[in-house]
């Protein structure tokens, strides 16, 4: 591996390992519901954590917006962002597809888990927002130090469908 490869390797395995320790030890403070919660009140608590991640995708969205308004780069289509801007917008990108799957994937587990077990779509809400911020932050200060954000949300989402797939075929 080269330097930089190692760089994101030593990122990414931060970020898996902070999002694992954070998902156990929110899932074990955060209440869930009854455990007879129908499916109504089940998809409402997911909703609302699902809510919550949308917060980071909101900012980057104003951070963009507002920076293209007080510059030259408010006319898109002239190629004048500056290079915050341009991170600041493939934040936007990645956060949209990261946000899709995170979506999809608490409604899931909230349509086929029990109430008692959906402590685990809130610690990822709050897990959720925290990865973004890191995904952000690292990029801006440089690229290479996205990784820790980056894998931590993608391997969080692919955590959430695993438990949803669980949740809706277990005995």
């Amino acid at each position: 591996m080269n330097s930089a490869q190692k760089t994101v390797a030593a990122g990414a395995a931060t970020g898996v390992v902070t999002m694992l320790v954070l998902l156990v030890l929110l899932s074990n403070v955060i209440p869930g519901l009854s455990a007879d919660a129908t499916g109504g009140e089940r998809l409402a608590y997911a909703v609302k954590w699902i809510a919550l991640g949308a917060l980071p995708l909101i900012l980057a969205i104003g951070s963009v917006g507002n920076a293209r308004f007080s510059s030259e780069a408010i006319d898109p289509t002239a190629g004048k962002e500056s290079p915050s801007m341009v991170i600041n917008g493939r934040m936007v990108d990645n956060t949209v597809q990261q946000f899709l799957l995170f979506g999809v994937a608490s409604l899931a587990v909230a349509a086929g888990a029990r109430g008692d077990q959906l402590s685990i779509v809130a610690a990822a809400g709050i897990t959720f927002v925290l990865a973004r911020l890191t995904f952000w932050i690292g990029y801006r200060i440089k690229p290479l130090y996205r990784a820790a954000g980056f894998s931590s949300t993608f391997y969080l989402n692919l955590i959430l469908f695993g438990y949803a797939i669980w949740a809706a075929w277990r005995p």
